[in-house]
């Protein structure tokens, strides 16, 4: 049968989680990667760790994507589709509370760093409510937006959407030099190209390398969080 939710019928769903399936969220958004990564780089990244976790559990389903998210630190780049924190933090919650009507277990993953704050407000308040939800937000060290990671993971799972001959280094200070900038004027403040980083160096294979290593650690709290 389906691993993916949006496959399934009403009935079919309903046997699936009365016997015990988790259903995996992917949060994504859509929002500028610089002049050589897709708008949906985020969705992708998060739609291809709830796949890889399926496939490692049978007991998971995927849910549809959220392709949008909290994205104001974008703006002024054109095709950023930004909703906010508060309907971020809104949307999970409501999304969490409707999940769990059918599915005891549920796992948010988010692959956007500007969901962290609104996402973990919205699962603290359904954990408060007794609501057996978890969250997965992937991190690596290295560039944080548009770099050379992020470059590398779409290389390995949509290579023919990364426009290899415009990829362009940007800021490539840390981070944690970086954020009061990105808090007070978003990312045009400090790059004009929208990259953190440099993508010249990213490979396909590294990117597999890393994806890897990312989907082995979700994996790894799915199953500490409901050991099969």
């Amino acid at each position: 049968m389906s691993r993916s939710l949006a496959d399934l019928t009403s009935p079919e769903t309903g046997e699936l989680a009365a016997a015990g399936a988790v259903l995996a969220v992917p949060l994504g958004s859509t929002e500028q990667h610089g002049p050589h990564l897709p708008l949906s780089t985020d969705t992708d990244v998060a739609v291809a760790l709830c796949a890889r976790l399926a496939a490692a559990r049978p007991d998971v389903l995927v849910a549809p994507a959220v392709p949008y998210g909290s994205s104001g630190e974008h703006a002024g780049f054109a095709g950023t589709l930004s909703i906010g924190q508060a309907a971020v933090e809104l949307l999970v919650l409501e999304l969490g509370r409707s999940a769990t009507e059918t599915f005891a277990h549920v796992v948010f993953v988010s692959a956007h760093g500007g969901n962290a704050e609104p996402v973990s407000r919205a699962v603290a308040r359904l954990r408060a409510e007794s609501r057996d939800v978890e969250l997965f937000q992937p991190r690596w060290p290295g560039d944080p937006h548009a770099g050379r990671e992020e470059t590398a993971m779409l290389l390995a799972l949509r290579p023919s959407a990364v426009r290899v001959e415009r990829r362009v280094p940007g800021d490539r200070r840390p981070l944690a030099e970086l954020m009061p900038l990105l808090r007070s004027g978003g990312v045009r403040a400090v790059t004009a190209t929208g990259v953190l980083g440099d993508p010249s160096g990213a490979t396909a294979a590294g990117g597999q390398a890393l994806l890897d290593e990312l989907s082995a650690d979700l994996v790894a709290l799915v199953g500490e969080w409901r050991p099969t």
